[in-house]
């Protein structure tokens, strides 16, 4: 059963850093996509930071890039979003997720459907 547990977050101010980590509760073999998404009322949920776990590709969207930093922990099956010079546009629910499969993924794409596991979420206030 695969779960994956989320923690950190919370409340900064503008211009503050906060990190979330998120650890999966299943042995898994590198090469899978694991990464952030956000979700606020009435938007849709979207990619923030994904990667390739193993030392892969990193993806980022648009917005964060240079601000926020996705990395993983291999021995520890945790992966980590270190977010930097938050932004009040950066307030949000944000969720991990994984996709996994065990013959390995090259690239990882950014669209929330292609995730079957996700996190609780866990809320980033900026103000």
């Amino acid at each position: 059963h695969v779960q994956l547990v989320e923690s950190g977050g919370g409340s900064a101010q503008a211009g503050g850093s906060l990190r979330l980590s998120c650890t999966i509760t299943v042995r898994r073999f590198p090469r899978n996509c694991m990464g952030w998404f956000r979700q606020t009322p009435g938007q849709e949920r979207e990619g923030v930071a994904v990667m390739v776990t193993g030392g892969g590709l990193t993806y980022y969207h648009n917005s964060v890039k240079g601000r926020f930093i996705v990395s993983e922990d291999s021995a520890k099956n945790t992966v980590y979003l270190q977010m930097n010079n938050l932004k009040p546009e950066d307030t949000s629910l944000y969720y991990c997720a994984a996709r996994l499969s065990g013959r390995g993924i090259d690239s990882c794409e950014m669209g929330p459907t292609q995730y079957a596991y996700w996190g609780q979420g866990t809320q980033v206030t900026v103000s």
